[in-house]
């Protein structure tokens, strides 16, 4: 026969009272309403659930056995209820992050703490790639948002700036530079620089260009199919420097120091920015755009 949650929690409520007019008060009910589904349910069932007496309602064997499962059924109902109306909310489910800077420091570390300490039903996926494709596995699906340095245009509607990071130079600790607080880009020229697989872009290659170039000489750049960490270990073993931002200076690497790069103007510095498609619909993106707002408010998307 079927039976609905209405009529398990009336009996629930009934064994939990032990009389049928204070399960009812409890449940701003009349008691006739309560008593008549209870009994309803008994002749479905075709099972005595409960022994009434003037003294109120005690369970049956049978009605002991049924509540207890009526109680398991009602918890997961409502506990599957509470999970879609937090999943459409953006309070549960899972999302999808694509990056490519490091996690061990910095405002992206700070941000996905945050978002997990406010909503911990949510499974964060992330991926770590070259810029280009992330922006492309956004517009495949594939991603709900991309973190990517540069800050966004007029044109992207879609783009949120958030904060910027200091530039810094990895460099081998036995390098003569090394033992300086601060690197002059001038002192950096006629060193071979390091990119990993995870490509940050046009931004860092463009920083090497307008600081180091000169006509008829461009910066050695020597591209490797490895990780960020791994970028690290090569400028360890003396295979040359690399650029980083502040986020990297959680990590430690053997043999491997750094410095921040200047100019005559000061220190350089890189923006980052959250992209994401106009045609997503998965609830989760919603609350996590709302966090990126609230921490950097003073970097605005364009209406």
């Amino acid at each position: 026969m079927p039976v609905d949650l209405r009529q398990l929690r009336y009996a629930i409520a009934a064994a939990d009272y032990r009389s049928m007019r204070r399960a009812a008060e409890a449940l701003r009910l009349k008691e006739s309403t309560l008593s008549r589904c209870v009994r309803d349910l008994e002749a479905g069932l075709d099972v005595v659930l409960f022994e009434r007496s003037r003294a109120g309602v005690r369970p049956t064997v049978a009605g002991a056995a049924f509540i207890s499962g009526a109680r398991r059924v009602v918890q997961e109902v409502e506990g599957t209820i509470s999970i879609a109306k937090a999943a459409a909310r953006g309070e549960a489910g899972r999302l999808r992050l694509g990056f490519y800077n490091s996690l061990s420091a910095g405002s992206l570390r700070a941000t996905l703490l945050d978002y997990a300490q406010r909503y911990p039903a949510v499974e964060i996926r992330t991926v770590e790639a070259a810029r280009e494709r992330l922006l492309g596995d956004l517009a495949i699906d594939a991603l709900d948002v991309a973190i990517v340095t540069g800050n966004p245009t007029l044109a992207e509607s879609q783009a949120l700036a958030l904060w910027s990071e200091r530039i810094l130079v990895a460099l081998p600790t036995d390098h003569p530079l090394a033992s300086q607080e601060v690197v002059s880009w001038g002192d950096l020229r006629g060193e071979t620089f390091l990119i990993g697989e995870h490509d940050p872009g046009p931004d860092v290659h463009d920083l090497l260009i307008a600081n180091l170039a000169t006509p008829g000489d461009r910066p050695r750049v020597v591209k490797h199919n490895v990780s960020h960490a791994n970028i690290k270990a090569l400028v360890g073993l003396g295979q040359g420097v690399t650029l980083v931002s502040d986020a990297c200076l959680g990590a430690h690497y053997a043999g491997v120091v750094y410095r921040e790069a200047r100019d005559s103007k000061g220190g350089c510095r890189i923006g980052f920015a959250a992209h994401w498609s106009k045609d997503n619909d998965n609830p989760a993106l919603t609350p996590f755009l709302r966090l990126l707002r609230e921490r950097y408010p003073a970097l605005r998307d364009p209406d």
